[in-house]
């Protein structure tokens, strides 16, 4: 790829930051230009996105400098930022969930939405979206979006503010293949354009394939500085963020047992009323993986919360182990042995203000008076962090300052480490983590499926469903519109992904030995 090359858009220089007396930053740089996709790499915790966030003000460096366009830039703030062209997307969403899409927009893009009428703001939301090949509903309320949703806001909120520095924290984690494809396009023109763009990601192929410069972070130093991208692809990628990469062998093919988790004809409503689930159907033996793969917003979501007991089924049953649970509280699912992990692992999965030692012990405290025996808390979470290997972690360190890949293992930590596990149900685990974290997630659910659970793993990342999945399904408008064997065609899976109107499609039959539900 030709570099386009331009003047300075911004740069940072010998910035270190502390959190609680622990490095995040030591030194780092970094520059990016106009005309230019920049990437920024290193592994979850590497310090990428807490340089960017002093880069857009919302962090204030201990040591450094800041400039823009060239210029010395003196106590940065988020309003400074945005007034000198700055926009991120976070990996993290800055959303209000009571409101709506346009409400958060207008909350976000005073400047850029100034003067305009309700129906002015939706247009403008409804054509930002069709420029990047993201689909939104300006009305429809945050709460009951999901997360791949959740995405698509952020990403058009940077797009409405057109700023000229853009920074993407992880912007197609939860993409489809088609709506990465067609962002990566759009950034690509937006660079073309004389805009700075600055992209984080995890996803190696994407970055050999758009970025025109590299940047390597490790442990909160820059490592590999303003590389000319051309001739780099994801293996010399991999290489310069973590090292020579491990080799990795696909999971042993699956050995079923009895059926351990049956969606029996369930339908349901997302909150605002509508219909989202159509008679699904599912069953997952104990000792495989099902992977359902579908694009966010096809009714994974709450189909994942009604599994969960968080979302009432309008019909149809969820067996678990042979029980059968339609209107139970979550915590009896979970003492039939379901566990779970969500999409969102600091909105829903931890108690982000609490220390890792809690978070580690909260599925085992019941109601009533509870007397809490704080040493053997913190002695069973130094265990579980040295066997997960959690960077940056102690026993009282608040789960808030982990990065995205040490709270996601924190999470599997405290759901998978349990003998009782009947079912695990995943929904996007390795979401904006790098190749080793995602690794060891992957590795984890194997683990659970080998150790006899029936594994539910439902992602938009197709990588994520044909890496570890012994069958695959495929949601669509919330009805399941096939059923594909491990190893099947990533085409023809993405085909029943994105098709308008899917066509009736009879599944495969279930793995045998199967046991009918009670």
């Amino acid at each position: 790829m030709t570099v386009a090359g331009g003047g300075e858009a911004l740069g940072l220089a010998g910035i270190d930051k502390s959190f609680d007396g622990k490095p995040a930053l030591k030194a780092a740089r970094f520059v990016a230009r106009f005309g230019e996709i920049h990437a920024l790499l290193g592994e979850n915790g590497a310090g990428k996105s807490t340089l960017m966030t002093v880069a857009t003000g919302l962090y204030a460096p201990d040591r450094g400098r800041v400039s823009v366009a060239g210029r010395a830039v003196d106590a940065a703030d988020p309003d400074m930022a945005a007034s000198l062209g700055i926009a991120m997307v976070h990996q993290h969403f800055k959303l209000v969930r009571g409101f709506t899409v346009a409400e958060n927009l207008r909350l976000a893009c005073g400047r850029a939405l100034k003067g305009l009428s309700a129906s002015g703001i939706a247009r403008r939301i409804a054509d930002a979206g069709a420029e990047a090949g993201l689909a939104l509903d300006p009305s429809a309320r945050v709460a009951d979006l999901s997360v791949a949703e959740m995405q698509r806001v952020e990403i058009v909120k940077a797009l409405i503010t057109r700023a000229r520095i853009l920074i993407l924290d992880e912007p197609t984690a939860v993409l489809a293949d088609s709506e990465a494809a067609s962002l990566l396009a759009t950034l690509r023109r937006l660079a073309d354009e004389g805009r700075a763009i600055i992209l984080i990601s995890h996803k190696l192929h994407e970055i050999a394939a758009v970025a025109d410069r590299v940047t390597v972070m490790r442990a909160g130093e820059t490592v590999a500085h303003d590389l000319p991208a051309d001739g780099l692809g994801p293996a010399e990628l991999a290489r310069l963020m973590v090292g020579e990469p491990e080799p990795s062998m696909p999971p042993a093919p699956a050995r079923p047992g009895l059926m351990r988790l049956y969606v029996n004809d369930l339908a349901g409503r997302r909150d605002d009323g509508a219909p989202t689930l159509h008679g699904v159907q599912i069953a997952v033996h104990g000792g495989e993986i099902y992977g359902l793969a579908g694009v966010g917003g096809n009714g994974q979501t709450e189909l994942a919360e009604m599994i969960a007991g968080l979302r009432r089924p309008d019909a149809g049953q969820i067996v678990i182990d042979g029980q059968a649970f339609d209107r139970q509280p979550p915590a009896a699912r979970r003492r039939a042995g379901l566990r779970i992990v969500p999409a969102d692992r600091f909105h829903t999965a931890l108690a982000a203000s609490l220390p890792v030692a809690l978070n580690l012990s909260l599925t085992r405290l019941r109601g009533g008076r509870i007397w809490l025996d704080r040493k053997a808390m913190e002695t069973r979470a130094r265990r579980a962090i040295a066997v997960h290997e959690i960077a940056g972690a102690g026993p009282r360190t608040i789960a808030r300052l982990l990065s995205g890949g040490n709270a996601q293992k924190l999470v599997l930590a405290r759901e998978l480490d349990d003998p009782d596990t009947a079912v695990v149900l995943a929904h996007s685990p390795t979401r904006g983590l790098d190749v080793r974290a995602a690794g060891a997630v992957r590795a984890g659910l194997v683990r659970a499926r080998d150790a006899g659970a029936a594994v539910l793993l439902i992602s938009d990342d197709l990588d994520e469903i044909l890496a570890v999945s012994d069958r695959i399904g495929v949601i669509n408008r919330g009805r399941i519109v096939g059923e594909l064997p491990r190893g099947a065609a990533r085409a023809e899976i993405g085909a029943l992904m994105v098709a308008g109107h899917a066509p009736a499609h009879t599944p495969i039959a279930p793995i045998a030995p199967m046991a009918e539900p009670a």
